[in-house]
């Protein structure tokens, strides 16, 4: 099975003035499609760093990314975009909701940027938000939906396009213990029952020991991919 994303060699420093940084060192990593995957490690270890330049919201300074088979760092500017806006989907711990659109208007943003029809838009958006548990909440704005509730409509717009991939920066990191537990529930869900690919950054070890492959970073680097079938079968 070919892989979803193949990244070879990604190094990418920061530079401010005189001061060099570099956040990821010749980094390799390959995910297959269906896979869900935890990206983990202590703060500064590069977790966010390696999510955005995979998804390539931003450069690299040398390496290759491909996702589905095209090389991010081969387009332009525009085609990137495009690729990331029909490809991708994204949940960030700020759930990043437009406060005067409703739940609807918010999940059926990325397919009108892409040009969809508003009357399937508005369909799809609906259907989405109905698969998230939230079929109640279609016309509410964000300010009258709870943390979770909000993280589930950010899910939905995630999902909305059909994405091959979705990147999840930690998605639970705003939520409490309950809330962050229904919306692991969801998203272990989506991948289990529909194949769906996700990326995800985390920095709580009990997340970590829900998902069936752990890469570990620190200082820039992968020091340790494990499976869970791995670890069950030396157990």
């Amino acid at each position: 099975m070919p892989p979803l994303l193949a990244a070879t060699g990604v190094r990418k420093t920061y530079r401010t003035g005189a001061v060099e940084v570099t956040a990821l060192r010749d980094l390799d990593l390959t995910v297959l499609p269906g896979e869900l995957v935890g990206v983990m490690g202590p703060s500064g270890s590069g977790k966010t760093t390696l999510l955005n330049c995979l998804s390539g919201l931003d450069d690299i300074d040398a390496g290759r990314v491909e996702v589905e088979g095209r090389d991010l760092f081969a387009m332009s500017d525009a085609e990137r975009t495009e690729h990331r806006a029909r490809s991708m989907g994204f949940v960030f711990q700020a759930f990043n909701l437009i406060p005067v659109f409703s739940a609807a208007e918010n999940v059926e943003l990325p397919l009108m940027l892409t040009g969809t029809p508003p009357p399937t838009a508005r369909a799809r958006a609906v259907e989405m938000l109905a698969r998230v548990g939230l079929a109640d909440r279609v016309d509410h704005r964000p300010n009258e939906l709870s943390g979770g509730e909000q993280q589930r409509v950010t899910i939905a717009r995630a999902l909305v396009a059909r994405p091959a991939i979705v990147w999840a920066d930690e998605p639970t990191g705003n939520l409490d213990t309950g809330m962050a537990g229904q919306v692991m529930d969801l998203l272990t869900g989506l991948n289990r029952d529909e194949g769906q690919t996700i990326v995800l950054v985390t920095h709580d070890e009990a997340i970590g020991r829900r998902l069936p492959r752990v890469v570990r970073m620190r200082d820039g680097r992968l020091v340790s991919d494990t499976r869970r079938a791995d670890l069950e079968a030396v157990g």
